[in-house]
């Protein structure tokens, strides 16, 4: 399907002429858009709530590691939207496709593991929370939150968030986003929010309910990664360039191919994008090889010989709902 979907020589016209781009591309290179804004809004809004925490002095170091995911997530969100690699991912694939794995495997793990929604929530006027909470109950926004509750169960999560993936990488509606900075807007935004979805079923993040076991956790996060790993293997085995906006690239950063190109984007999305996944995976590996795992509450039970800040967090992954 994605082979067939590829038409160069009718796109050839459509795409944005270099003259239209900025000269050239470097470390200066970085964007004050929306999304370099909101990161530094919400960056700010969780400060502000943590000043006004109180918490046992015992949970200090747990509490800092999540900080510290979260502040890391919004970082990568930084990166991946208004640092230098955006303008990169115009010109080249695989620095889409880095763009794309920090959306979706990278920046949602983190801060779904650092918690931030009570704090978040707290944050904000009491009046807009109950006004907010009114129409949440019994208002205008019941369909809404209708809706969320049923994409955040595991099966819709799962779908939803595979489907984006595998939808956004067909030919005619990648090449779409290059044209349009709202059609690339709203693919980012999906990515990122689908994925919060899914790394919620799969990583504890209180007070949102994960219902998943540990065994269906690990066939939920094998189930993406296959997915995830059958698009790589069609954008490296390709006869040719897929993608009309990269292969009609005059002046290429690095003068690899277009196809060479695509090929580097195919082992991005392989490897690095397969890392998280991994590293969750062998956290439930060694929880279940830890001797110990049998006889105390799974809830409270990370993999042992880790610091105990390390542990808190590992909890977060293995610890049953």
């Amino acid at each position: 399907m994605l082979a067939h979907a590829h038409a160069p020589a009718a796109f050839g016209a459509a795409w944005t002429p270099a003259s239209a781009r900025p000269a050239t591309v470097g470390p200066w290179s970085w964007s004050l858009d929306p999304p370099l804004a909101l990161a530094l809004v919400f960056g700010l809004l969780y400060w502000l709530s943590n000043r006004r925490t109180v918490a046992p002095r015992r949970t200090l170091r747990s509490r800092r590691l999540r900080h510290l995911c979260f502040y890391a997530g919004l970082a990568v969100l930084i990166v991946a939207l208004a640092s230098p690699l955006d303008a990169y991912s115009e010109r080249l694939f695989w620095a889409h496709m880095v763009q794309h794995m920090l959306l979706l495997v990278v920046a949602p793990p983190l801060i779904v593991l650092s918690r931030p929604w009570v704090r978040l929530w707290r944050v904000l006027p009491l009046g807009a929370r109950q006004s907010l909470a009114r129409g949440l109950a019994r208002g205008r926004l019941v369909p809404l939150r209708r809706a969320g509750g049923w994409l955040g169960r595991p099966l819709p999560s799962f779908v939803a968030f595979c489907g984006v993936v595998l939808a956004w990488h067909v030919p005619v509606l990648f090449d779409a986003t290059l044209r349009s900075e709202a059609l690339h807007a709203l693919e980012h935004t999906l990515f990122f929010a689908t994925a919060l979805m899914f790394w919620k079923q799969v990583i504890d993040s209180p007070p949102l309910h994960a219902p998943l076991s540990e065994l269906w956790r690990v066939v939920y996060l094998v189930g993406a990664m296959v997915v995830m790993w059958v698009l790589a293997v069609v954008l490296a085995l390709a006869p040719h360039p897929l993608y009309g906006a990269y292969a009609h690239e005059a002046v290429r950063p690095g003068g690899i191919s277009a196809f060479a190109d695509q090929q580097i984007a195919a082992g991005v999305m392989w490897v690095p994008g397969s890392i998280t996944f991994v590293i969750v995976l062998f956290v439930y590996v060694h929880r279940w090889l830890t001797p110990t795992a049998e006889t105390v509450a799974p809830s409270t039970c990370p993999p042992t010989g880790m610091k105990p800040a390390t542990r808190a967090l590992a909890g977060d992954l293995v610890s049953n709902p």
